[in-house]
């Protein structure tokens, strides 16, 4: 019921509107634009512009591309930090121009989109101090207003909100945690095709995945690189999975990475003493610091290790001036917080850790 609703408004919107804004998170363009909003704003013979926001968190030269290869008018935006606002309010008036010269008196605005795509935010943006009047809509939703931007351009005070109607689109978009999907592997599949479809390299840059034939590797390739295994060396797809859509939830992993996370580079190692850890099923931090410190002696270069034994997660890392700092890495890699760890090493620390 709650989606027909849903769907009901948004079509009201569309029919009392002439100019529809679809609102879209520049960060995830393919995600959050909606074919059947789309379809039904062509259809209704209105006209359609689509305000990319967020825009300030993606690289210039990419978003000009992406708005090369459309075919609907595109703006980027920001509306929080009121960056290209101003361009907005232009192509308004340059579409409202075309109604006007088709012999439109009036010209009504409306928002359209996903929750959390800054939606209200733009409308505030808008109405500020231009503002200078409202009236009300007839045979619309009790409490609506227009709001006038100029002599003859009103924009709709309430915004379109577009339903998410499919349960792996709920997960993608943050709305249902990773850590509570019964079957995560379809999102995350979802997820991996639509970032292929959008930026691939963003798989490379985060998790160094370079060849692939399928959704299903690059999950597997994932899981390998983060020590995802059960026993016997196999991925633990599930895991990876809930890993996977837990680190785009929180916003771990985006379609570009932010400069400041390079300084923490590293390489993986110690994949040997991990299995042999494994085999001796040694859960002890000082056992383990004991049995391989020769073998794990720190240097002045990053290396990091983990895998999951026994439900747990053990983790090495060595190369770093502090030992808070190996552990805060290796609780940001897995996700999960350290329960037991032992430091070692002099000029470099190194850390041997249990997370759960």
């Amino acid at each position: 019921m709650k989606q027909k609703k849903a769907w009901r408004i948004v079509r009201e919107v569309i029919d009392e509107a002439d100019i529809v804004i679809e609102v879209v998170d520049a960060r995830d363009p393919i995600g959050t634009r909606n074919p059947k909003v789309e379809r039904l704003v062509k259809e209704s013979g209105k006209k359609l512009l689509i305000a990319m926001n967020k825009a300030d968190l993606v690289p210039k030269e990419w978003a000009e591309e992406y708005k090369r290869k459309s075919d609907v008018p595109m703006v980027f935006i920001s509306a929080r930090e009121r960056k290209g606002t101003g361009i907005l309010r232009r192509e308004i008036k340059k579409i409202a121009k075309e109604l006007f010269d088709e012999g439109k008196e009036k010209v009504k605005v409306a928002l359209i989109g996903y929750p959390n795509v800054g939606k209200s935010t733009i409308i505030n943006v808008l109405k500020g101090k231009h503002a200078v009047g409202v009236a009300p809509i007839p045979g619309y939703t009790k409490g609506k207003q227009l709001i006038r931007l100029s002599k003859k351009i009103w924009l709709i005070d309430s915004p379109g909100v577009v339903p998410i109607d499919d349960f792996d689109e709920l997960v993608i978009k943050g709305g249902f945690p990773a850590d509570k999907i019964e079957d995560p592997v379809k999102p995350a599949l979802k997820l991996i095709r639509r970032i292929i479809d959008t930026r691939k390299e963003a798989l490379t840059e985060k998790y160094d995945v370079q060849e692939f034939e399928s959704e299903e590797q690059i999950l597997e390739a994932i899981g390998r690189k983060k020590g995802l295994l059960r026993k016997g060396g196999e991925v633990d797809i599930e895991e990876t999975a809930r890993y996977f859509l837990r680190e785009w939830q929180t916003g771990k992993f985006t379609l570009f990475e932010k400069e400041e996370k390079r300084e923490e580079e590293f390489q993986w190692a110690y994949r040997d003493i991990l299995e042999e850890i494994e085999r001796e099923l040694l859960l002890d931090p000082r056992r383990i610091l004991w049995k391989f410190r020769e073998k794990i002696e720190p240097s002045n270069i990053k290396r990091v290790g983990i895998k999951e034994i026994e439900g747990f997660t053990v983790g090495i890392a060595t190369g770093f001036k502090k030992c808070d700092s190996a552990k805060k890495l290796l609780e940001k890699i897995t996700g999960k917080k350290v329960i037991a760890s032992e430091c070692f090493g002099k000029k470099w620390k190194g850390v041997i850790a249990i997370l759960d």
